[in-house]
């Protein structure tokens, strides 16, 4: 049986959808990994490690040569200077990170600000925590923020409010003004800022901005990332916590008793891609961005609602014309009979049924699974 906190979520809509997608033989353009493997020089590194360096418990805050890469690039990317001993944390990929900061942080009955669509380890990191999350909606076509209703759900009793960016299932960079009015109510409401920032290198039509580079914010913000997504190695599970010393060691204090450690080869992987020169994310961003369009400008010519994402790897096109009925409905049709698996992102939602007409795509994936999608879900017309 169980618990009762985790009753309401049971099995993951992506493993569902996964599940599906195998058992039908679709290509699936549901769940987000990349269909090619990450670079040569990551997994190179890895390999090495895995024959020459311990393959014992390594320190359970994560390997030095790691967290100092984590701490070189984040001054690269933002000159600031970091701790690598007291302010990262490696984590077994950006979920655990995530669930330690749940755990650790917040008391039951604490609020948190969550913006819908909300990926859907966010209320179940509530839910471990025994905190109350507060939704806000993200108002389609442009995903913008209602500043009233952003303001209504913060009392005296936030204890934090969770940004991700870019955004996943919107594909919305958040804007400099959006960031500085977050920031301003989190100082107001004494609040933390936790940030999701796994699409990090994906940002298209405006620059990723880091909340904990805003004045005065370095101190209330846990930025969480991941190698996952910017190196196609969803499967390493190697991500991190950066932020202040008070608040990394309430990641600590839980993510001991989560993974304990991470495994050593992946660390001294993803040490390896951290190491990449700055050619490498510009080939990553300009790849994306044709597939973005290739896949924008597919579904639009098949008669589907579509707007070029401004960032990560996803599309939300809007399914309606089709007249096949909710989006769980139009789900199951293209898998059973056109054989193109995508995600409903009702299950993104919780005030707003916005996600009952749409479909969400991710167009990770390699110019030939994104062409037979394509002429796969060409029947519907």
């Amino acid at each position: 049986m169980v618990s009762k906190r985790l009753e309401p979520f049971r099995v993951s809509i992506f493993s569902e959808i996964t599940a599906a997608a195998h058992a039908a033989g679709a290509v699936d353009l549901g769940q987000g990994y990349p269909s090619w493997e990450g670079p040569s020089f990551a997994k190179d590194e890895a390999i090495r490690a895995l024959v020459e360096e311990s393959n014992q418990y390594p320190p359970y805050i994560g390997l030095p040569v790691l967290r100092q890469a984590i701490a070189d690039r984040w001054l690269a990317d933002t000159g600031m200077a970091i701790d690598p001993d007291r302010s990262v944390t490696v984590t077994s990929g950006c979920t655990e990170a995530l669930s330690a900061t749940f755990i650790g942080t917040f008391d039951p009955g604490d609020e948190v600000v969550l913006f819908e669509p909300t990926y859907d380890a966010y209320p179940v990191g509530c839910a471990l925590s025994g905190a109350v999350p507060r939704y806000v909606t993200l108002h389609s076509p442009d995903w913008s923020i209602d500043r009233d209703e952003l303001r209504a759900a913060f009392s005296s009793r936030t204890a934090a409010v969770l940004v991700n960016t870019p955004h996943n299932p919107t594909g919305k960079v958040f804007s400099a003004e959006e960031m500085t009015l977050i920031a301003q109510l989190a100082v107001e409401f004494d609040a933390i800022v936790v940030t999701d920032e796994v699409y990090e290198r994906m940002a298209y039509a405006r620059p990723h901005i880091r909340m904990a580079t805003l004045t005065g914010m370095w101190d209330r913000t846990l930025t969480l990332s991941s190698i996952g997504k910017s190196f196609s190695l969803t499967g390493w599970k190697t991500g991190w916590a950066i932020g202040p010393e008070r608040l990394i060691a309430n990641v600590r204090s839980a993510k001991q008793f989560l993974t304990f450690t991470t495994p050593n080869p992946m660390q001294f992987g993803a040490a390896a891609a951290l190491r990449a020169p700055d050619s490498y994310y510009a080939d990553l961003m300009a790849m994306y961005v044709a597939k973005r369009d290739k896949l924008v400008s597919g579904l639009a010519a098949l008669g589907f609602g579509v707007r070029p994402p401004d960032g990560a790897y996803y599309i939300l096109a809007d399914h309606t014309r089709f007249g096949l009925g909710d989006d769980v409905s139009f789900v199951k049709h293209i898998i059973a009979e056109v054989g193109v698996a995508a995600i409903p992102p009702s299950a993104f939602y919780h005030l707003s049924d916005e996600g009952s007409r749409l479909v969400r795509f991710a167009f990770c994936k390699s110019d030939t699974v994104l062409d037979e999608a394509l002429e796969r879900l060409a029947k519907l017309a």
